[in-house]
């Protein structure tokens, strides 16, 4: 059934919705709820404010196999209750399936035996009468709950008259083309989802020349960036390639969805029952979710902005849930933070001087943040000595940092990986920029020391125990000199090592692989602590939190996975995708995972319940870079499609498109301030962006909350600060240092 869903639905519009009728409990639910069968004339399963009984053969049916087993069971009473709502006359049960009068359209095509069968033969046949046309198979409504392909694919076993196929879509194409200017960008949005779904109808009922000239026809007149959805499309030309077929899988069980004015849709509904377009009708009601909302139609620049995910847009209400984006306060945080939020409530980039009240947790006057998440919402490790001491060095540190901005640009230093045949994949630096760590297809994972500094192996146990632990320097003491060096190869995965990422106090460093594990290395002995095994596929990503012991990996199985050091096993699984999870980011204040995926969406996680709090979609291409603001109000996202698009976390709304990029989009990060947006990318450029202009030129006025969109300036030549070429090297990596200088890294492509 469609579901749908407006912003406040008049007493009128409720009975246009029609839920979906539960097996049990026929006798009660239904006397008291008429709206239940009270279809409108044009409509074989679904909505219309008309309170007669329809004239399409199935709702007869239905209607009068629900009264005979009303009337088997002696429940008289029922029976007259759910007669005269539906409108039927007193001799109904005696017609048996023929026209009654009062029914909106022409007689019923063919009458249903009622006698002698028992009751879930009669069940059974209304339950599946949902589906148009002919009835589905009855293993469709017995496996309703099994994830079975043979249960996804009946609800297609509709036989309509192939030939008509192509004569609804144009008959609905014709009208799309000819209503008012204002109404035809929301209505084309139909489109795409009813082609799809068309198109498969026929490839399943066998009519494959059919389908191929319904393809043929129609699938030029698609949007662009539905090409490769359209292309694996093309490639289903038999009933048996539709077996397990992912893709298909997923648009077939995810309901499309459409943001569409409340205008609009009436004007769609009434031209299909004008019709009686039951064909186009039932797809929709079936396959798609109208999502209506209460004012002005969207032009096709906002439609077009928001759309180009695998299953259209996010609903309005997955992102009405509260999230908590702000920071915790100072003395929680644990220093340094491995992603970009340090000192984000510190503007003017003064170090806070506070230190000899380290220990005094909550002693701080600062208040804390109303949006931010309670400081024990979730259980975060507590700051050691050693996290202590380097907070101390950091806030040294940061009473050098630049303050940015359009005058005053970072300088970039680029880190090119040369002679990397082994083929890089991934690199990351440390907080304080001291390391930096490459993964690469042959297995490996490369760790350098960009300092003077080299790095040392921990002693032997043997000699370990030789050493005063008293002395001033035992640190230093318990490191090998014998095994110095300008870096480390580390041995373990056993296919491409797509992921990587250091902890936060820079002991460890996470890889994700091929092979579908991530291992936790330490940087003290260069060895391999754990295996985390847990993801069946590919993990294409993995990332620490800022607070250090948790961690989150994401791969080709489609779903997130919450680790902690300690464990073997996942904390949460993160289930929504429909594609990949191609990217994983934590959020400031470890509160909240973004997931960047092969959907085309990008989705935030709630650390504490697993819930997914925000659905963002946008992008026409796969994401694969992420970066949190570092006040946490924002997100900025890229993809395949060259473009960068920015998120308002709180409000849920797509605030800035940012395009100049002409390949993905492989690396973002924010300055330490937040000021500005570094974006690298396979078109082998840097490019700065002004974070804080793009954000402040926001007109609050312009937040429709019931709408769910604004108004998006084209001002992208505005917004960029400065484009970098690199001689021919793809940039795969961005970091700001503790003082804002850019680093940036990738592998020279000769």
């Amino acid at each position: 059934m469609a579901a749908v869903q407006g912003g406040l639905v008049d007493a009128d519009e409720d009975k246009d919705i029609k839920t979906e009728p539960s097996s049990d409990g026929w006798g009660n639910n239904n006397a008291n709820d008429g709206r239940l069968l009270s279809p409108s004339p044009g409509s074989s399963s679904s909505a219309g404010s008309n309170k007669t009984v329809a004239g399409a053969p199935e709702d007869q049916q239905t209607l009068l196999a629900v009264l005979q087993f009303l009337r088997k069971n002696k429940l008289t009473e029922s029976v007259e209750i759910l007669r005269r709502e539906a409108g039927l006359p007193e001799d109904s049960l005696e017609l048996k399936g023929t026209d009654s009068s009062g029914a909106g359209s022409g007689g019923a095509a063919g009458s249903v035996d009622l006698e002698g069968g028992d009751a879930s033969s009669l069940l059974s046949r209304v339950t599946i009468s949902s589906s148009a046309g002919a009835q589905a198979p009855t293993k469709a409504t017995a496996g309703e709950d099994q994830p079975d392909v043979n249960v996804v694919l009946s609800a297609y076993s509709q036989q309509g008259d192939p030939a008509l196929y192509q004569v609804y879509y144009s008959g609905l194409k014709r009208f799309i083309e000819t209503v008012l200017d204002c109404h035809r960008a929301e209505l084309s949005q139909v489109f795409y989802p009813l082609f799809v779904h068309m198109y498969l109808e026929l490839v399943y009922n066998n009519h494959e020349s059919e389908a191929k000239a319904f393809f043929e026809k129609f699938s030029g007149d698609q949007e662009c960036y539905y090409e490769d959805d359209l292309r694996v499309l093309s490639s289903l030309s038999k009933k048996e390639h539709m077996r397990g077929n992912e893709t298909l899988l997923d648009f077939r069980t995810s309901k499309f969805v459409l943001r569409i004015s409340r205008d609009s849709y009436q004007l769609l509904k009434r031209h299909l029952q004008e019709r009686q377009n039951n064909q186009i009708w039932n797809i929709i009601q079936e396959h798609l979710y109208i999502d209506i909302f209460d004012g002005m139609p969207r032009s096709k620049s906002q439609i077009d902005a928001m759309s180009g995910s695998l299953a259209g847009e996010a609903k309005r209400e997955a992102n009405k849930a509260k999230v908590y984006y702000g920071l915790l306060k100072e003395p929680e945080i644990e220093l340094p933070l491995d992603d970009e939020d340090e000192e984000a409530e510190n503007e003017e980039g003064k170090p806070k001087k506070k230190k000899p009240k380290k220990d005094s947790m909550g002693s701080k006057s600062k208040k804390q943040d109303p949006n931010a998440p309670s400081q024990n919402r979730i259980p975060l490790p507590e700051l050691k000595d050693s996290d202590k001491l380097d907070k101390i060095m950091y806030m040294k540190e940061a009473t050098k940092k630049i303050r940015l901005g359009p005058d005053n640009l970072p300088s970039i230093c680029f880190y090119s990986f040369l002679n990397a045949y082994q083929g890089l994949t991934a690199v990351d630096f440390t907080d304080d920029s001291s390391l930096i760590a490459g993964g690469f297809a042959d297995s490996t994972v490369r760790v350098w020391s960009v300092t003077p500094k080299k790095l040392r192996k921990v002693k032997s146990a043997a000699d370990l125990n030789l050493i005063d632990k008293e002395s001033d320097d035992v640190l230093e003491r318990i490191m090998d000199e014998k095994t110095a060096s300008e870096s480390k190869i580390l041995y373990g995965h056993s296919g491409p090592v797509y992921g990587i990422s250091f902890s936060p106090d820079r002991n460890y460093l996470l890889s994700s692989s091929e092979d579908g594990t991530v291992r936790l290395w330490s940087l003290q002995t260069f060895t391999c602590l754990v295996g985390y095994k847990g993801h069946n596929y590919p993990v294409w990503d993995t990332q620490f939190s800022p607070h250090g012991y948790y961690f989150i990996s994401g791969g080709h199985d489609r779903v997130a996975r919450l680790w902690a050091t300690d464990h073997y096993q996942p904390l949460r699984m993160f289930s929504g995708h429909l594609a990949d999870v191609t990217c994983t980011r934590f959020h400031p204040n470890s509160n909240y995972v973004a997931t960047g995926s092969s959907d085309r969406t990008i989705r935030l996680w709630d650390v504490l319940n697993g819930n997914c709090v925000r659905i963002f979609t946008g992008h026409k291409g796969p994401i694969h870079a992420l970066a949190f603001s570092p006040n946490g109000k924002f997100l900025a996202s890229g993809a395949t499609d060259g473009r960068v698009l920015l998120w308002d976390i709180g409000h849920g709304l797509m605030i800035g498109e940012l395009k100049g990029h002409t390949d993905t989009i492989y690396s973002l990060r924010f300055s330490r301030d937040g000021e500005i947006l570094a974006s690298g990318s396979m078109d082998n450029t840097v490019r700065l962006w002004d974070a804080m202009k793009a954000f402040d030129d926001l007109e609050t006025d312009d937040f429709t909350a019931a709408t769910g969109h604004i108004h998006l300036q084209d001002n992208s030549q505005e917004l960029l600060l400065g484009t970098y070429m690199t001689k021919s090297t793809p940039v795969i990596h961005l970091h700001f240092t503790r003082r804002n200088l850019l680093l940036a890294a990738g592998a020279y492509n000769p």
